[in-house]
């Protein structure tokens, strides 16, 4: 199952799921999938390319095609793990424990956030003077844009 990020489709701006069906996850062909299903979720990839359409990138698309060859076991794709708010191979008796809810989000979980290792009091420090700066900046340019309206005799 590969959840799509919305805005791909021009008909619609809703977010879509492919669903792949196998008759047999057990052919000798590739790896032993039964009992298991993967979980794609690309809703966050992609980019905008006006207000009302996103596009995929040959990039993330061949990041999704890896993903899935890989779980099937296709020899030249690698070996399959699973990514953090990427993908996941569930197994059938996890699904059964989420009430057979079959939403990639639910699954692959989110993705991992490095650390910058910079310490909380420091951070929120620098964070903290900055907001005090731009409300500062906010207030001047609120009295330049009464300045002008009055000006105009509109305020």
């Amino acid at each position: 199952m590969i959840a799509l990020p919305g805005q791909l489709f021009y008909s619609t701006p809703i977010s879509a799921c492919l669903w792949f069906l196998a008759r047999n996850k057990k052919n000798g062909k590739f790896r032993d999938r039964v009992g298991q299903t993967l979980f794609i979720d690309t809703r966050k990839l992609g980019h905008l390319v006006d207000r009302t359409h996103r596009e995929l990138t040959d990039k993330e698309i061949s990041r999704i095609s890896q993903a899935y060859h890989a779980w099937r076991g296709e020899k030249e794709a690698g070996e399959y793990q699973d990514i953090p708010g990427f993908c996941k191979s569930a197994k059938t008796e996890e699904i059964a424990a989420h009430s057979f809810i079959l939403t990639p989000g639910r699954y692959v979980g989110a993705e991992e956030v490095e650390d910058d290792e910079e310490p909380f009091e420091e951070k929120i420090g620098i964070l903290t003077k900055r907001l005090e700066e731009q409300f500062k900046d906010s207030a001047r340019l609120e009295k330049i844009i009464h300045e002008s309206l009055e000006g105009l005799g509109v305020w």
